[in-house]
């Protein structure tokens, strides 16, 4: 969106970041709106079982979801960045919404491709809320230091969702029964997008230009495509760690693991993203990365030896408290580079490519779940992470001073007061 940026008052500044205008409503809109995309896997499998169909068919669909997600968020994030946020997405999120609405009444065993193409339909076209919430931060918030720890609250937040969908999906299908449990999912959905369409920051936005990128996008930059690489691989660290946190949960006989060491993760995300916000960082932009990256890495090593499941569940939020930073500083990273015109799909790449690594990491995991060193992807995929960083260090390096960007740009939060 275009608009002129001003200096905030000093007691701008120093009011608690929920209080500022629309900040409260855009990220608990977001974060209803988004609440499918931990709900839904499981409903689908609910939904299938009480069909008849067995877990592997239920998985099936649950992966094809997840890829369909996956592919559709860049082509609806181009789409934003070409014709605005409301007609793109208000239309993905009624298709969406009618899908998931279909889903129960439509016999997986009777009906088995009718119900896949549901499903990678329902996938497509899930609305992205989360690419246009970053897009719209900038407009909410003209000073770079919010912006960041907005960002930074954003980005830790949205951890809650996968902590709180599957339990809210089983609580309602032991009330109501799957059928409704997915109904009301679909209904949440369409609840947060309404919210967040419908403000007056999300209805005001316009794209930069109507056209740019040319055909690859974000992609056209090296930096960019090191970048999506490397949070493919937090991705993979996080899909690993959910079916080690099921293995491990099998193998002491405590089913309250597989929910324990992921919320425990989530629990340390959002406090880092607390401690995160509240203060500028030193050095540039690309460093900040690649000590994220290190320590992110690093934090996983005591989970490689296989815990007993305390420990796992408390060494489970060293991860987190480190996850918060990579992921909100690779956010800053689209902002400052991303060329002209396709901030929204960059985004959205992003986002698509943690989803894409965390369902190979899942895909993996199960194969090795088995095996003792099934303990040690996580650590690969931070690995990996760290390495594709390292690679990309010089491609992502920012210049101190802000680069004009579209009629009116501001400075990334980075490059602010150097």
């Amino acid at each position: 969106m275009n608009s002129r940026p001003s200096r905030p008052s000093a007691r701008s500044a120093s009011r608690p970041l929920l209080a500022e205008r629309h900040v409260a409503r855009l990220l608990l809109g977001t974060l209803v709106g988004r609440l499918p995309n931990g709900m839904v896997p499981v409903a689908i499998l609910l939904v299938t079982a009480q069909q008849g169909g067995t877990l592997a068919t239920g998985g099936l669909l649950c992966a094809l979801y997840g890829l369909a997600s996956a592919v559709g968020q860049p082509v609806l994030g181009r789409m934003v960045d070409r014709r605005g946020q409301t007609s793109i997405t208000t239309t993905a999120v009624l298709v969406t919404t009618a899908c998931l609405l279909a889903l129960p009444y439509i016999d997986a065993i009777v009906h088995p491709a009718l119900v896949a193409g549901v499903v990678v339909l329902a996938g497509l076209s899930t609305p992205p809320l989360e690419a246009n919430l970053r897009a719209l931060w900038g407009a909410v918030l003209p000073d770079p230091e919010r912006r960041r720890a907005a960002l930074a609250l954003d980005t830790s937040a949205q951890g809650l969702i996968y902590v709180a969908g599957p339990p809210l999906v089983a609580l309602l299908s032991a009330l109501h029964g799957p059928g409704a449990t997915m109904t009301v999912t679909a209904l949440l959905g369409l609840l947060g997008a309404a919210t967040v369409l419908s403000s007056a920051p999300s209805r005001a936005w316009r794209p930069t230009v109507s056209r740019a990128g040319g055909f690859l996008g974000p992609l056209q930059h090296g930096g960019l495509r090191l970048l999506f690489l490397a949070v493919g691989g937090v991705g993979f660290a996080l899909g690993a760690m959910n079916v080690w946190a099921v293995s491990m949960a099998d193998r002491h006989g405590m089913a309250l693991l597989s929910g324990l060491i992921p919320a425990a993760l989530s629990i340390g995300g959002l406090v880092g993203g607390i401690l995160y916000g509240r203060r500028r960082w030193p050095g540039r932009l690309s460093s900040q990365s690649l000590t994220a990256a290190a320590l992110f890495t690093i934090s996983w090593a005591p989970l490689a030896t296989n815990p007993r499941p305390l420990a796992a569940t408390a060494l489970a939020a060293l991860p987190g408290l480190f996850l918060t930073a990579l992921i909100t500083s690779a956010f800053l990273a689209v902002d400052a580079i991303a060329p002209v015109g396709t901030r929204t799909e960059a985004y959205a790449w992003l986002i698509a490519a943690v989803g894409t690594g965390q369902a190979a990491g899942t895909a993996l995991a199960g194969v090795l779940a088995s095996h003792p060193t099934a303990a040690t992807l996580p650590t690969a995929g931070a690995v990996a992470c760290l390495m594709a960083l390292v690679g990309a260090r010089r491609r992502l390096a920012v210049p101190g001073t802000a680069r004009p960007r579209g009629r009116h740009r501001r400075a990334p939060a980075h490059a602010a007061r150097r």
